[in-house]
């Protein structure tokens, strides 16, 4: 029996359906906006360590919404809620209490209308498909924007508006499981939505702070010791495009930095890491700038100044999820990114880690050898095409290639290193002048004798 020719496969496939099919899919809008700026993680980044992207406890907002390990926390998240419109329904003059207080509905038609006016806005801000009706979009933005304006109310106004069984501020594991899952990635919602929320739930007595104030403050030191700030106004232009909470940190790291303004380079070149700079005569010490990023070389004096960097459990979950929505979002400098390169170039070994904590660049809660490979780890598979620190590499790499240096360092350590080295190194030169000079004058004298 003959096999089926060429002609045959051909006659069987069916233009039209195909055609047609085709059309379909190409009928639909296929433009990227350019508001995308919450997104799930491509797989590429995520796959590194994908517990840096997922939260651990509270959804927020439609990515993660449905999950069922998730589901336990959305009664704290409704009785915030509550909490929120019982005081705002008694002229938010409401006594604590552990007791279901009564509120005015009113109040809930009139957040949910300022939000159904609001959605479409909101909707376009979500890359990809987000599974769910207007109706529960509507609820799940109220629900959780609610619940994110009073968690900062409350984590700033502690006194009046905590009651004592309050389960994320007397159980310390919720509290930081919040630390973590408001900045992913993944779970944002946009920050104009909390915004219109603050605004008409805002009271005159009880508000003595902005939303980005609040927000911040939120926050401990995630990846460094001083607290996240920003010396802005609430009505600086910057503040209102704020994307959302992930991209308000970011920011806050960006905008009071030094790096920003400088010219950036389209080239790349390899440092050497910590050791092999203090090999080479380079030394390091701690800065007191505002920002992490602000890196700095003072050739005269050979020292590379750093901002101290905390390194603890969330550290890791920050880094990622700033570098992925530099990777993924329009229009986003990969300053973050940068920064990480420099770092992996500074640490390859523990050794490298001890020398920069050693000189309180650095200070390390993890175990030293995961410390030295979350830095390893940091930027793979990422892409980077702007250089925000070729200036400071090229500055140090040409202050290594002077030898003096690396000779005086060598010269320091192993003969002024210790008092008693000094005043071996000192007697061994006294030694050394007056066997010079008893020779000088030994010569001196038989040169005298046979004239």
């Amino acid at each position: 029996m003959a096999s089926p020719t060429m002609e045959d496969n051909e006659v069987a496939v069916d233009i039209e359906a195909m055609s047609s099919s085709l059309e379909n899919r190409l009928s639909g809008n296929l433009v990227m906006s350019s508001n995308f700026c919450i997104f799930k993680v491509p797989t590429i980044l995520s796959r590194h360590t994908k517990n840096a992207y997922e939260p651990n406890a509270f959804a927020i907002g439609p990515f993660h919404h449905k999950k069922p390990h998730l589901q336990p926390t959305e009664r704290i998240k409704q009785k915030y809620l509550l909490d929120l419109l019982s005081r705002l329904s008694h002229n938010n003059n409401n006594p604590i209490s552990n007791t279901q207080a009564p509120f005015d509905p009113m109040w809930i038609r009139k957040l949910s209308k300022a939000i159904n006016e609001i959605q479409n806005k909101a909707h376009g801000y979500y890359a990809g498909p987000t599974d769910m009706s207007t109706t529960e979009f509507v609820e799940m933005l109220l629900l959780d924007g609610c619940f994110i304006i009073e968690l900062f109310r409350k984590n700033s106004y502690q006194s009046d508006l905590i009651d004592k069984d309050d389960p994320i501020f007397t159980m310390s594991c919720l509290l930081q499981f919040l630390h973590h899952d408001l900045i992913l990635l993944e779970n944002q919602i946009p920050w104009f939505v909390l915004n219109t929320l603050f605004d008409l739930t805002k009271s005159q007595s009880t508000d003595k702070k902005s939303l980005v104030e609040l927000a911040l403050e939120f926050f401990p030191s995630l990846i460094k010791k001083k607290p996240f700030r920003l010396n802005l106004s609430n009505d600086d232009h910057r503040i209102q495009q704020t994307k959302h909470i992930l991209d308000l940190l970011r920011n806050s790291l960006i905008w009071n930095s030094k790096v920003i303004g400088k010219d950036t380079n389209h080239d790349w070149q390899h440092i050497r890491t910590a050791t092999g700079l203090r090999d080479s005569g380079i030394k390091f010490e701690a800065s007191n700038s505002e920002s992490i990023l602000d890196i700095s070389f003072i050739p005269r004096r050979g020292v590379v100044s750093i901002p101290p960097l905390l390194i603890q459990e969330t550290t890791e979950t920050m880094f990622r999820n700033l570098i992925s929505l530099e990777q993924c979002c329009p229009n986003y400098k990969p300053i973050i990114t940068c920064y990480a390169v420099l770092l992996d170039n500074l640490i390859d070994s523990s050794a490298d880690i001890q020398v920069l904590e050693k000189n309180k660049v650095i200070d390390n809660w993890l175990n030293v050898d995961d410390a030295t490979k979350f830095f390893n780890r940091l930027y793979i598979d990422t892409y980077v095409k702007e250089n925000y620190y070729y200036c400071l590499t090229s500055k140090v790499n040409d202050y290594c290639k002077q030898r003096r240096h690396k000779y005086r360092r060598i010269l320091k350590r192993d003969y002024f290193n210790h008092p008693w080295a000094l005043v071996s190194v000192i007697g061994a030169f006294v030694a050394l002048v007056l066997t010079f000079l008893q020779t000088f004058y030994a010569i001196q004298d038989a040169y005298k004798e046979d004239y």
